[in-house]
Order: C-alpha cells, then structure tokens, then sequence
C-alpha cells in the first residue's frame, strides 16, 4: 500500500469513528422523554432530562397518575408498541403517558442494544426520581410498561429505585442473553410485576419462558398465537397487542396453572385473574394460562 493510499485509509477511519455512536456507561443519557396526555394525544412534549423542576413539568402532567412505556429493539419512540398502547391508556383513563426513546442504541446490533439496558434503565430511573420530587407523580401511582429488550430496562429502572413502583409489565421480555441472567427483569423490581408471554416456547421464540414475575401470563401456551402461522415475530409482537386491548376492554382472565404440564395442554383450572389492564391492587401469584382469539380485541 503507497503512502497516498495509507493517508486515505486514515483519514476514512477518523471519519467512520466520528460519526459512531460512543459506547460508554452513559448510554442512558441518551434517552429522550415523550409526554403525552388527554388534551395532547398526537403531538408530545419532550421533558429536557437535565432540567426538571416542579415549574418545568407541573403543567405537563396534569395526574399522578403516570404510565411510562419503553420500546424494544429496533423500536423507536414513535414505531411498534408505542402508538397503540399510548392511545389505549389515553382512551380507558385520565392519566399522563411518558414515552422513552432509546433508539440510539435499540437501532444498532442486538449486542450493542442488550448492552445498553442497564444504563437506559439507570437514566429512566432517574427521570422518575426527578419527577417524584418535583410532586408531579409518585411511584404509588406509576406503571412501567416495557416490551422486549424493553422489558428489561423497566426491571433495571425499578431496581434502582428500590423496587417500590407500583407496577410493572414486562411483555414478552427478550430472551437472548437474558434466558438465565440473574439481571433480567423480575418480581423484586416493582410491588407488583406482570409478565405476558407470547411467544417463549422454541428455539426460535423471541421471549423469555421462565416465570419471572409475580404472576406470568401464558398466552394461549405462550406460543404460535392464533393467526400468526408460524411467524414469531408476529408472536412476540401479540405481547403489546393483547395488552392494549386489555386497557380498553378488560376482557382478558388466566388461570392459574399447577405446572409447566398444564400450560402446554390447557388445562390449568385455577383461579383466575385479568390479564394486563392499569389495576394496581391486583392479588394474585404464579404461571396463569389466558387464551385468546386471532384478531383485536382476541
């Protein structure tokens, strides 16, 4: 290679180096905060994270009552869950609706996006910090809600506040490097956690099929859901479905299951409990089996 030819490389791989991303422990300073409510459904209001005060934010959240929703890999605040299950807390309830965008990591490679969790989770935590002590919201009256890589970043967020938000739903939590890490989300994070499964079966399901929260929902066996012939990625995605119709209909019960067994063949005969929905005082512990049918509200 000529000396030309070695300047140019050079020079082409300053260029490469400074438009990539930095990964470092910082990666949650990266989040960006979306808040929505009933009087701006369509258009939200970016919280500038490094600047929340009670001036700053009271006239932004108009309730206490806050849901927070995280997106997974390759989401991004305005594509898959997002949309669909803000609008149908927006719809069922007067509450405030805070969107987290972490696509600056979720967009790249899953290795490069799972990780980033731990410090996405550490960010959002303290956001909700800086909002409960600026008396906007208070963690009795928070719901964290995340799907995929997602979920894990709303059991990292819980955990380091201490596990006293009220609620946590993990739909569909991602699998791959999380099947037996100790630092997946789970039932410590929150008072209250709730796992919707939906496609946690197989060497090509996307989710976790461990019972991690202090109740897990099965659907339908937690595998190949109706109407989605094969595809697990339609599967995985019924997770945040299923869930934003329980907002507006709840409709959708499980039963609690005895065994592994009684999941797979559908014949838990427990109690039974509703899947999904806002509801901060549920009772209840265990694997549940919810079936469902192929198109909204199944």
């Amino acid at each position: 290679m000529d000396k030309m030819n070695k300047i140019l490389l050079v020079f082409a791989a300053a260029i490469i180096a400074c438009q990539a991303v930095p990964i470092s422990t910082k990666q949650g300073d990266f989040n960006r905060y979306f808040i929505y409510t009933s009087t701006n459904p369509r258009v939200p209001i970016e919280i500038n994270a490094n600047n929340i005060t009670a001036e700053s934010v009271s006239a932004l959240l108009p309730t206490s009552n806050t849901t927070i929703i995280v997106h997974g890999h390759r989401g991004s605040g305005s594509t898959s869950l997002n949309p669909t299950v803000k609008d149908a807390f927006l719809r069922s309830e007067n509450i405030n609706v805070i969107v987290v965008d972490w696509s600056t990591f979720a967009s790249q490679t899953y290795s490069v996006a799972a990780g980033a969790v731990p410090s996405v989770g550490a960010g959002l935590a303290n956001v909700i910090t800086a909002l409960v002590n600026s008396s906007v919201t208070a963690l009795e009256t928070l719901h964290l809600v995340g799907f995929d890589l997602g979920a894990h970043v709303v059991g990292f967020a819980g955990r380091n506040l201490d596990g006293k938000v009220a609620r946590i739903t993990g739909l569909s939590p991602a699998a791959q490097n999380w099947g037996s890490n100790s630092q997946r989300i789970n039932k410590n994070d929150a008072l209250y956690v709730e796992i919707i499964h939906t496609d946690a079966v197989g060497i090509l399901g996307h989710g976790i099929g461990d019972a991690v929260g202090d109740v897990d929902f099965f659907v339908n066996g937690g595998t190949g859901q109706p109407g989605c012939f094969l595809n697990n990625y339609c599967s995985h995605n019924r997770a945040w479905e299923v869930f934003a119709a329980t907002l507006t209909n709840n409709h959708l019960f499980g039963n609690q299951c005895g065994n592994w067994l009684q999941v797979t063949l559908n014949t838990c005969r427990g109690y039974s409990i509703a899947m999904g929905n806002n509801d901060f005082n549920k009772l209840g512990s265990g694997m549940f089996r919810a079936n469902t049918r192929r198109t909204y509200p199944f």
